[in-house]
């Protein structure tokens, strides 16, 4: 799995198994074809604020559904000059009439981070100065994809969605909070397992064009015992996830990639020509508007 912030610092320095049983392989795909929303765009902007690639954004027409903002993987404060930017992208009004939602970047390192360090992160992007939300939820990075001893890896994210949940519900109990965890590939279905689902969006993929388009696991989660499946059971909504696509040739290339991610049961997706080492530091060539549309016509 890549990690959206390999090489992160550098830019910025300055700056389920279901309640009863598990769907069987492949058992979703009438499910997926059902599914009740159409596919969305989600947006990680890793620049900062008043970069093009971020002005372009609210005035976008659909805009995003999603957008991250990351500064300096979430320790660099979220002063006024962040909270400003992410009031200008909750502007924007989605393909569906609803405003774009923007997510505070946080790292976890696959799970080894303490709790205490990860929740201060959160804080930075909850607990404001003057005690408002400017962001809609947290994303988090480098998850874990498998649930780990006794499920104690997937109990680990579990208690950060807790925690967001319950800090932004203390701000304001009208909001409604967005979790997104980040395995950059298909996930244990334990991490949707209900009573116990760590967030409500998965990133499944993270990867080029030319991987996306010449191989697939198999589905957005697994099961040791069943092997991989779409998942579209354990997603009624159709939003679980999230396929992110980097070095795509160009805007015939984008459309492919978002036809694939519909019917790979993807309800967010994001395609861009950006290339490594940050593919998420410039608009794509084709220009957002032209993506967004597109997606606005599936499903």
């Amino acid at each position: 799995m890549r990690s959206f912030t390999k090489t992160l610092p550098a830019l910025l320095a300055g700056a389920a198994l279901a309640a009863t049983a598990v769907a069987a392989p492949g058992g979703g795909a009438a499910a997926a074809a059902e599914r009740p929303r159409g596919l969305e765009v989600a947006v990680p902007a890793y620049v900062l604020p008043g970069d093009p690639m971020l002005a372009a954004l609210p005035t976008t027409r659909p805009a995003p559904s999603i957008v991250i903002l990351n500064p300096y993987n979430g320790y660099a404060p979220f002063d006024a000059a962040w909270q400003a930017q992410a009031d200008a992208l909750r502007t924007g009004t989605t393909a569906h009439g609803g405003r774009t939602r923007v997510l505070g970047y946080v790292d976890t390192a696959h799970g080894t981070l303490p709790q205490a360090v990860v929740r201060a992160t959160v804080d930075n992007y909850l607990k404001t100065a003057d005690h408002r939300l400017h962001v809609d939820g947290i994303f988090f990075d480098q998850s874990e994809r498998d649930c780990g001893a006794a499920n104690a890896t997937r109990d680990y994210y579990a208690a950060l969605r807790a925690y967001v949940q319950e800090t932004v519900y203390a701000i304001s109990p009208q909001a409604q909070d967005l979790v997104v965890d980040n395995p950059g590939t298909a996930v244990a279905d334990c991490y949707l397992e209900p009573g116990h689902r760590t967030a409500d969006v998965f990133v499944t993929f993270e990867g080029p064009y030319a991987d996306y388009a010449a191989g697939w696991l198999g589905g957005n989660v697994f099961n040791p015992a069943a092997g991989y499946y779409s998942g579209a059971a354990l997603d009624p909504s159709g939003t679980a996830f999230w396929h992110l696509v980097y070095d795509t040739p160009d805007a015939a290339a984008m459309r492919t990639a978002l036809d694939t991610a519909f019917t790979r049961g993807a309800g967010y997706v994001y395609a861009t020509d950006d290339a490594m080492d940050i593919p998420w530091d410039a608009a794509p060539g084709w220009g957002f508007a032209t993506e967004t549309a597109y997606a606005a016509s599936k499903g």
